[in-house]
């Protein structure tokens, strides 16, 4: 758990017309990582979902830079996850008349920084 007196910025994108099952391993990639380096692992993904975990990260570290004072290359990123979203139902048709259901998924993304305690 993070201690109290470190300053946690973050930021949530939500209702992303992805599922959370392929942001889950972008995320991995990036969770502890510094921002600088998240930045540019995000930059050579040839994925979706990596589109979105960069919007949010941009966006997180700038509400630091805003909100509380803090330099982006010192940031680091200390959380990152994708939770399941409200699900679109839709009805794909099938033979003999019957129809079978499509489930579209859509996920919430959240991403927590912090200050970095070593900084070369």
């Amino acid at each position: 758990m993070i201690a109290n007196s470190q300053e946690i910025v973050s930021s949530t994108s939500k209702y992303i017309r992805i599922s959370p099952t392929k942001l889950s391993p972008i995320l991995s990639k990036i969770r502890g990582k510094s921002y600088k380096d998240a930045l540019q692992i995000l930059k050579g993904l040839p994925q979706k979902a990596g589109v979105f975990v960069w919007q949010t990260l941009y966006s997180a570290a700038s509400n630091a830079s805003y909100t509380s004072n803090i330099d982006k290359d010192s940031l680091v990123v200390i959380e990152a996850y994708a939770n399941q979203g409200p699900m679109l139902k839709r009805m794909q048709p099938r033979a003999k008349g019957r129809a079978f259901q499509i489930q579209k998924k859509l996920s919430h993304l959240t991403i927590r920084l912090t200050k970095a305690k070593n900084i070369n």
